[in-house]
């Protein structure tokens, strides 16, 4: 592999290392610097409303990009074992459905902006109905990423990794999951503060994991 392609990639997978983290930092600045913004009652989608929406679409839409870079960082390094063809798809998968988050925002709800009623709305908009369907395709792609890179970590003889990557996916699965098995929908009562923790360790755990697989793969250019 030319230098070219070898600094290409390196930065493929430096993409996807920041995309988590910058996604989360930006999320966390608007939650506390937006007026009538409360972490508690409100997820970060609907940072997406209002006169300093485009901000979080924007956030939604490059972190989105940036994973589907490293996916083709993925596609490249990881030329054999466990995982080789499906976590590069998934990260794609993953990319995409931020990119549809951020394209389309969900209906302003539980009285954000200021001065939309309390509540969730009666009927649901089209966009808002994709913007929905966005985190389930997200989280789950990435979910199942983790799942398959436990198995290469076994794989490699490596247990500790293996075993906190199992962990790290079982607890962002039911952080991510739990606002809406606890949603009282009749009142519009939401604790949203798990979906925020899920985020942010599936997101920086993944930052980890990109990490590693970025220095194993560099290893390997230097001992050819």
């Amino acid at each position: 592999m030319a230098s070219h392609d070898l600094r290409s990639t390196s930065n493929l997978f430096a993409a996807g290392i920041i995309a988590g983290p910058l996604f989360v930092v930006l999320s966390l600045f608007q939650a506390f610097a937006r007026e009538g913004f409360d972490m508690v009652r409100h997820p970060a989608s609907l940072l997406s409303l209002g006169d300093w929406g485009w901000i979080q679409i924007a956030d939604f839409v490059l972190s989105g990009l940036l994973f589907v870079a490293c996916a083709v960082g993925l596609r490249r390094g990881l030329n054999s074992g466990i995982g080789m063809k499906w976590v590069p798809r998934l990260f794609v998968a993953l990319g995409v459905a931020m990119i549809m988050g951020g394209i389309f925002v969900p209906d302003p709800a539980l009285g954000f902006p200021p001065g939309t009623p309390d509540g969730v709305p009666a009927e649901m908009s089209w966009h808002a109905g994709v913007h929905a369907f966005a985190p389930i395709l997200g989280f789950m792609s990435l979910i199942a990423a983790l799942f398959i890179l436990a198995r290469r970590f076994g794989w490699q003889k490596q247990p500790g990794w293996m075993w906190v990557t199992i962990i790290v996916a079982v607890a962002t699965f039911v952080l991510t999951s739990l606002p809406n098995l606890t949603a009282d929908w009749e009142s519009g009562r939401f604790n949203f503060l798990p979906l925020w923790g899920g985020v942010a360790l599936g997101y920086g755990f993944t930052s980890l994991v990109l990490a590693k697989l970025k220095g194993e793969w560099a290893a390997g250019r230097r001992a050819l």
